[in-house]
């Protein structure tokens, strides 16, 4: 099975987090949110490690899918958007654009983030 990378996974995977690694070794092929990446390089820019993180997300990036934003992508996040805005449970613009490429790719998404749990027809995968 294909799975999409949160954040907090990617940088689970980037920490060697058991768990995580478990997760991803089970994967048939993964993709990151563009939107993931540009979450993870903030988080290195202000890390002590960063030199070691940016060394492995290069290696790492080159073995993934990385997906992009499109109309499509524009059109889920929308109804997402309208969705849990009536439901009353908003999420984070970020995640609102991850969840929508969730729902556009079919794919499960691997991440702690409870409030994904939310959005229909996306499936969260915890480790």
């Amino acid at each position: 099975m294909a799975l999409i990378l949160d954040t907090n996974a990617l940088s689970a995977a980037a920490d060697r987090e058991p768990g995580a690694l478990a997760v991803v070794a089970g994967a048939e092929r993964l993709a990151v949110p563009v939107i993931v990446l540009g979450e993870y390089r903030f988080g290195i820019a202000q890390s002590r490690r960063r030199a070691e993180y940016e060394n492995w997300l290069r290696e790492w990036i080159a073995a993934v899918t990385v997906l992009d934003v499109d109309q499509d992508t524009a059109h889920h996040y929308a109804t997402i958007g309208l969705e849990l805005k009536r439901a009353g449970k908003p999420i984070p613009v970020n995640d609102l654009w991850i969840a929508a490429l969730c729902r556009q790719h079919a794919l499960p998404l691997v991440s702690r983030d409870r409030h994904f749990d939310w959005v229909a027809g996306i499936q969260r995968v915890d480790w």
